[in-house]
């Protein structure tokens, strides 16, 4: 399931750096979470990074795009080849 980031943001941008696909761009006015690039850090870290970072807690799981493990995996797969 890919995140999204909630109204709670407050576009301090500790959430751009730590994503390992740039899945996550400044948007007007908060940031947005690019569904088709998240693999919610699988294939790179063991939790997602920008929930570990996030100051305002407003990074949630997406409940219209759930995915498994194996779905996320593949996903990355394809973005770093």
């Amino acid at each position: 399931m890919a995140l999204i980031i909630n109204e709670d943001c407050t576009a301090c941008d500790a959430c751009v750096e730590p994503c390992p696909n740039q899945a996550i761009t400044a948007g007007n006015p908060i940031y947005v979470i690019d569904p088709v690039k998240c693999t919610e850090c699988v294939g790179a870290h063991d939790e997602p990074q920008c929930i570990t970072v996030c100051p305002a807690d407003c990074i949630v799981p997406d409940p219209n795009h759930a995915e498994s493990r194996e779905e996320l995996e593949a996903k990355f797969k394809m973005l770093h080849g």
